[in-house]
């Protein structure tokens, strides 16, 4: 069997190429003014750095401009509040990205439900979720948002289908869960203490990784035929996800690339709503 390959990378490319044109008539039509992404960054964790700087360079390609806010990791709950909504209250600003994770003495839920829903364009506040679960208007958290742009982009059917998402974290797995839902899946939602995981996964036509523990999802687990979308990246482990991609790429119908699947379009995906908030301002 010859899989498709689900290259979120040149997806991500084509989404730019189009939004440059998006970002120059909104300048055109508000005297050079820029959309805005502002990021919010505290403590030093280097993964983190390097995730805010490439989400900065993605705006750069655009022609939007990126604020980037660095805070100490001593920051507290209350200080962060107060970051945000200064963001929240600057009209020029029009979307917010608190980078995940915190430092943990930090309420990082009371934080991000702060970001105001219009700014929310990383999915992450649980007013967005809750639009979003019911079918109204919200910036779905960016990573599944990008998984399902992916999945209409190369024309895998999911409506009837039977989806497994393996991950119930609230920015990935719940909301792909939701998101799925809402395309008329059938879904299964499993974690890392699910009794019998590997059977329920080998009902699945489709396998969402989304558990956050590197090859943790087993290839022989898999179906042949099914389609595989691998939501994890763990670079201290070899660069690989959270699926056996190797035991399972001569089986399955379709997958995503690690890396170059997924992590591209969840950048894509929150430069593009960045977009659609400047646009309804």
């Amino acid at each position: 069997m010859s899989a498709i390959v689900l290259d979120g990378k040149a997806l991500s490319r084509q989404i730019e190429a189009g939004l440059v044109a998006r970002v120059a008539a909104i300048k055109s039509k508000s005297n050079g003014v820029s959309p805005i992404l502002a990021t919010i960054l505290v403590g030093d964790d280097p993964a983190s750095h390097t995730y805010v700087r490439m989400k900065g360079n993605a705006c750069a390609r655009v022609g939007m401009e990126s604020r980037r806010i660095v805070l100490p990791q001593s920051t507290t709950t209350e200080q962060l509040i107060a970051e945000i909504d200064q963001l929240n209250a600057d009209p020029r600003v029009h979307g917010i990205l608190l980078q995940h994770p915190v430092p943990s003495q930090i309420d990082e839920r009371a934080c991000f439900n702060r970001i105001a829903v219009e700014k929310d364009v990383d999915g992450v506040t649980v007013l967005g979720f809750g639009r979003m679960a019911m079918g109204e208007f919200a910036y779905g958290s960016a990573t599944p948002a990008g998984i399902m742009r992916l999945l209409k982009h190369y024309s895998i059917p999911l409506e009837g289908k039977h989806a497994v998402v393996v991950g119930r974290g609230p920015i990935l797995g719940k909301p792909a869960a939701m998101m799925l839902l809402n395309a008329n899946a059938t879904i299964t939602i499993c974690h890392s203490k699910t009794q019998g995981l590997a059977d329920i996964v080998r009902l699945a036509d489709i396998v969402v990784g989304a558990v956050g523990r590197p090859q943790f999802i087993k290839g022989a687990w898999i179906k042949s035929g099914a389609v595989v979308v691998d939501a994890g990246f763990h670079p201290n482990a070899g660069s690989v996800g959270d699926i056996e991609l190797p035991a399972v790429i001569d089986r399955c119908s379709a997958y995503t690339p690690v890396p170059g699947g997924v992590g591209p379009m969840t950048i894509a995906t929150l430069i593009e709503q960045t977009v659609d908030a400047a646009e309804k301002r």
